[in-house]
């Protein structure tokens, strides 16, 4: 998929598959990083603060070659959507060119602490349905990368969107993340066209229930937390 097709998509969905953005090599490589907590600043345990059940930890500076290089070259590609659908409910569109100047806002307003994590989930794990805003400067666009491979290593564990539709009932979209690719999915809502123009529409993300096996995943937030 062309990256001007997948812009179609988030438009139309809230969500869409990327092209292949790692090696089943590289997958690995991230999942085996799981065991080395000096790389993090956290650790969350989900069924603890009832998020759903499962663990996922913060990663601290300095990223992983891999994790960092992801971040910065997905920024630029999903920047011209934000900054779309910016314009289309009116609100302001923040966001630099430069990840790095984005960043450097989000720490001068308070919002210090990375936000790249490593989701691990075994059999019956799941995670609720929530949204990952974290302060008041927020990135619209957010990316999830799937590092096992569905059906061999793992079963269930599908991801979920559920996006409340102006004055309707939610909506629910389901997807099976290959290996080695992401979703680009909306951080906290979208466009949607209505009889006055465009509304927003919230949308939350989560994870059904693994079946089996062992489900590693990266989230990429483009935005730091307070």
């Amino acid at each position: 998929m062309s990256w001007a097709k997948l812009a179609e998509e988030v438009n139309a969905y809230g969500g869409a598959l990327t092209p292949p953005l790692l090696t089943p090599a590289e997958c690995r490589e991230i999942s085996g990083l799981y065991g080395e907590a000096g790389l993090f600043r956290s650790t969350v345990d989900m069924a603890r603060h009832r998020f759903g059940a499962g663990q996922y930890r913060y990663f601290d500076h300095p990223f992983p070659p891999l994790v960092e290089q992801l971040r910065a070259e997905l920024y630029p590609r999903l920047l011209p959507i934000a900054r779309d659908w910016a314009a289309k409910l009116g609100r302001p569109a923040p966001w630099p060119d430069d990840l790095g100047e984005w960043l450097d806002m989000c720490h001068r307003a308070g919002q210090t602490k990375p936000t790249p994590i490593l989701l691990r989930y075994g059999k019956d794990d799941w995670n609720a349905l929530h949204r990952d805003l974290y302060g008041d400067l927020v990135f619209p666009l957010q990316v999830v990368i799937g590092l096992d491979r569905p059906g061999e290593d793992y079963t269930g564990g599908e991801f979920l969107l559920v996006e409340q539709r102006p004055r309707a009932q939610s909506r629910g979209t389901v997807t099976m993340l290959p290996q080695g690719q992401g979703l680009v999915f909306t951080t906290r809502d979208r466009p949607v066209r209505s009889s006055r123009g465009w509304s927003a529409s919230p949308v939350r993300h989560g994870v059904s229930t693994v079946r089996s096996g062992l489900r590693h995943t990266l989230g990429l937030v483009f935005h730091d937390a307070g």
